[in-house]
């Protein structure tokens, strides 16, 4: 696998960049700021998902300065030399996709989340080892030197540990026995929590026996009351029966005394009521004699009524007529006003139009222009030809004449005015002047020049002043159009309007004619007014009979009905005395049989009764609750007894699983951590071995000895010497710590890295065999290492590199 290309876009200092990587080892090289570290910081957010987050504080300070959004885009080939690209973006939205490379154009694989986007990369790349992609590039394949040199200076071996654990993935096993020591006392809590509640619910369940008891004692008692309540409830029951019959006799009595004293009350009310309609009867009979006399009163009213209600409806008519007669009046008037005012109207415009017409006549005539203006405008053409042309024959004579003072000057000097050279022709000897005549007679023909010029310059503003005169009369020409134009539109307004005045002349004598025959009309309700009076005067003559005939005529009307109703009222009367004689013999019966003393005997036997039978209800109530009391008491307390019986159960479970935990805790989670570092450790130890070696060109033995602490080991004086971490220089520190990262790659399979300025803290010679080193690694040195990976990526300003790298990349030219 290696990767191809990456195109930066608005990310830090690269607005648009795209960088092309070889096989082998790339150099990236450049002053400071250029981006050289970016690049690394790319490849780790597109091609490894690390966040943005992880190289700055801020998502916006990973684009460049005034953009809202950046892209990445890396193509890489897997071993399966397929080419792929995946593209992230910065900013909002963010997406990351990868396409494979298809007959030349890259289509895009979908994925429906982000975490298949990042599986299917790592299987690419052949890092799918269960860890994150993102975690394996920030602690193995791409971390900062600075980064990566951080744990080795660790003072606290525990912390030491845990930092190097992480880097080499077996973290998890310590972090689990860590972890399980909480676990540990949790159970341990728990089964300690499930012992005190055990003792609790047995001291609960102590009270079970006596409960049971007491129910069973309970049970009895409420049965011998069920039976006294039983036989209690038989004996009312038939007393009750006794009750029913003597009741009925006594409502029967109370029911017919009622019905008696209803019947009286009615008879008494019916008597009152036929006296009062006896006398209802009488005065319709005195109403009718009243219809007789006041009928011929009555009728005579009403004809007269008849006869005013005709005069009001001519009335009204009249009244209609005298409407239209002022309508027609109005109009008529109205119209002899609009004509007469039209007409004055009509005059005066004529009047005012003769008047302007005459006016814009007379400035017509005064309009017309000199033919001398006109003949001075049309020249002004020509002349300004004419002063252009002697403007630029003067200006060939000037130039004439500048370059003649040039040649006089520089012959002067003995200079050729042609060749722009020392003269040989006059070498020595004065030169002779064949300059100043020419220059005279070029003065005067610019003189004359110049004096046409002047005169031309009078003609021309002459001739210009002409022009402005005509375009002025123009201008007014356009307005007196104008103006003539509005009197025609005014005198045709006015001809309007005075055909309309014939119109309005017409309707105005067409509405006085109305008005006239309107009047006429009015003749036919002459002595209508003393029609009127006279009709009313006969009505009020006959307005008391009227309204005696009225007030009686309901009366006299009703007498049959009230004699009807008469005859009813008796005939009630009469079935009403009968039913009260009836309803009184049977009275006389029921109280044959009646026997009061025994209703009270009874009723007293009753309530005796009920009160008992209530008394054993309420004892019988009571027990039952009582019974029902002890039975949730006691089904509670079993529930006790089974839940403490889970609760055992679930101490032993608890017991187990704490046997179990300290099992693997010691057994396992504890061992196995410490026996994979041991191996790994024994593993890159021989690696980082052979590297420093090289790299330091000394006979010093590499050691990553326990809690990863970096241990030198050399003969000193005939004696074995060994120095860690605190006891060596910076250079054997660095160069420790690469060969230990370069060992650490190999170890895990990661066939691609990145290096941010190895070289730092190094001198020049182990600058040189640090470089040396990664050219062994790429051509395969046996004495180095065996060639374990496609590309490795540097940062660095060293020259030495130059000479190894497959690839320098020389950034910010």
């Amino acid at each position: 696998m290696r990767i191809l290309s990456i195109h930066l876009k608005n990310i830090k200092s690269h607005r648009d960049t795209e960088l092309t990587f070889s096989a082998g080892i790339n150099v990236l090289s450049g002053p400071n700021g250029v981006g050289k570290s970016t690049v690394f910081e790319a490849i780790g957010y597109a091609l490894f998902g690390v966040d943005a987050r992880d190289f700055v504080s801020n998502v916006d300070r990973f684009l460049s300065i005034s953009t809202k959004k950046g892209e990445i885009a890396v193509t890489f080939c897997t071993d399966a030399n397929e080419t792929w690209r995946v593209t992230r973006t910065v900013g909002t939205p963010a997406k990351w996709l990868l396409a494979r490379e298809q007959g030349g154009a890259f289509e895009v694989e979908e994925h429906a989340r982000i975490e298949e986007t990042e599986a299917r990369i790592a299987e690419l790349l052949g890092l799918d080892n269960g860890r994150p992609l993102a975690e394996q590039f920030k602690l193995v394949i791409g971390p900062f030197q600075n980064e990566f040199l951080g744990p080795f200076v660790i003072k606290q071996p525990t912390k030491r540990q845990e930092a190097f654990d992480e880097i080499l993935g077996i973290d998890a096993w310590r972090k689990t026995y860590k972890s399980t020591s909480a676990l540990l006392s949790a159970v341990q809590e728990k089964i300690k929590i499930i012992a005190v509640e055990i003792e609790a619910k047995e001291t609960q369940i102590v009270v079970l026996p006596e409960r049971e008891d007491e129910l069973a004692k309970v049970k009895t008692d409420a049965e011998a009351l069920r039976k006294a309540h039983a036989s209690q409830t038989d004996a009312l029951r038939e007393v009750e029966k006794q009750l029913v019959e003597l009741d009925g006799q006594e409502k029967g009595i109370a029911a017919l005394q009622a019905e008696i004293q209803i019947l009286a009350n009615r008879i008494t009310d019916g008597e009152g009521k036929i006296k009062d309609q006896k006398q209802r009867v009488g005065e319709a009979e005195k109403a009718g004699g009243i219809l007789e006399q006041t009928r011929p009163g009555k009728e005579a009213f009403e004809r007269a009524e008849l006869r005013l209600k005709e005069l009001v409806s001519k009335d009204k008519q009249r009244r209609e007529v005298e409407k239209d007669v002022a309508r027609l009046e109005y109009e008529a008037q109205r119209l002899t006003q609009t004509v007469g005012h039209e007409l004055k109207e009509i005059e005066g415009e004529g009047l005012r139009l003769k008047e302007e017409e005459d006016a814009l006549a007379k400035a017509r005539s005064e309009l017309q222009p000199d033919r001398k203006v006109v003949a001075t405008a049309a020249r002004l053409s020509e002349l300004r030809n004419e002063v252009n042309r002697l403007r630029s024959e003067k200006g060939l004579l000037e130039g004439r004449r500048a370059a003649l003072l040039e040649g006089q000057e520089k012959l002067g000097a003995g200079t050729c005015p042609f060749f722009k050279e020392p003269c040989q022709n006059i070498a020595g000897t004065r030169p002779k002047d064949v300059f100043t005549v020419r220059i005279a007679e070029l003065d005067r023909e610019m003189q004359a020049l110049s004096e046409a010029l002047g005169k031309l310059s009078v003609e021309v503003a002459d001739a210009e002043a002409a022009e402005k005169q005509l375009a002025a009369m123009a201008v007014r020409s356009q307005e007196l159009d104008k103006q003539a134009t509005a009197l025609a539109e005014r005198r045709t307004r006015n001809e309007k309007r005075s055909a309309t005045l014939q119109t309005l002349s017409a309707q105005q004598a067409e509405a006085a004619a109305r008005a006239k025959a309107r009047k006429d009309d009015l003749k036919a309700f002459a002595g209508l007014d003393h029609e009127i009076e006279s009709a009313t005067a006969e009505r009020g003559q006959f307005q008391a009979d009227r309204d005696a005939y009225h007030a009686h005529e309901k009366d006299a009307l009703d007498l049959d009905n009230r004699r009807q109703t008469l005859e009813k009222m008796l005939r009630l009367l009469d079935e009403l005395q009968k039913q009260l004689n009836g309803k009184k013999e049977e009275l006389a019966r029921f109280q044959e049989t009646y026997k009061p003393d025994r209703h009270k005997d009874a009723r007293d036997e009753k309530d005796r009764l009920v009160a008992q039978v209530a008394s054993l209800g309420q004892q019988i109530e009571n027990l039952e609750k009582d019974r029902q009391r002890l039975e949730d008491e006691i089904g509670k307390l079993k529930l006790l007894k089974d839940e403490i019986e889970r609760k055992q159960t679930e101490r032993n479970s608890f017991e187990q699983k704490e046997k179990l935990v300290k099992f693997l805790r010691n057994q396992v989670f504890k061992k196995v951590s410490a026996q994979l570092s041991e191996r790994f450790r024994e593993e890159i130890s021989l690696r980082a071995d052979r590297i420093y070696r090289t790299i330091a060109e000394a006979d010093e033995e590499l050691i990553w000895g326990e809690n990863y602490q970096i241990v030198l080991r050399d003969m000193a004086d005939g004696a074995i010497r060994e120095r860690s971490d605190d006891q060596l220089s910076g250079g054997q520190t660095m160069s420790a710590v690469v060969a230990l990262r370069l060992a650490l790659l190999q170890t895990i399979g990661a066939r691609i890295a990145f290096f941010d300025e190895p070289t730092s803290n190094l001198d020049a010679s182990r600058r040189e065999n640090l470089a040396t080193a990664f050219r062994a690694i790429d051509v395969g040195r046996e004495e180095v290492t065996e060639h374990w990976y496609d590309q490795l990526f540097l940062i660095s300003h060293d020259v030495a590199f130059t000479e190894i790298t497959d690839q320098m990349i020389q950034l910010g030219e």
